[in-house]
């Protein structure tokens, strides 16, 4: 029997994130333990980043919060792929729409 990784609401984990939770027990008892909710956020945060070096960090940053007990990621504004609920004001301003960004 396979252990099934625990996803996200909308989002799936890749190999790499996955890796990094699975390499550690507690912090795979920790992710399991996240609301569906929860690890989407830390899944969606991951996925966002532009840059392999910035994937990477932010895995490594997602290992961290989980053994400090955060529960979703450090100044993530969340996921704006969510059906279940609209994005916010700000969201939908600087993270859908563009605007509000520094040269944008």
């Amino acid at each position: 029997m396979t252990d099934v990784f625990p996803q996200g609401v909308v989002h799936d984990a890749a190999a790499d994130l996955e890796g990094a939770v699975r390499a550690d027990a507690g912090v795979y008892d920790l992710w399991k333990a996240l609301t569906p909710l929860g690890r989407n956020e830390f899944i969606c945060w991951v996925d966002d980043a532009k840059h392999d070096a910035t994937r990477q960090r932010r895995i490594e940053r997602t290992v961290e919060e989980l053994l400090e007990g955060k529960k979703r990621p450090c100044c993530w504004s969340g996921c704006i792929h969510r059906t279940d609920k609209a994005p916010s004001r700000w969201q939908q301003a600087v993270l859908i729409d563009g605007k509000g960004r520094r040269g944008a």
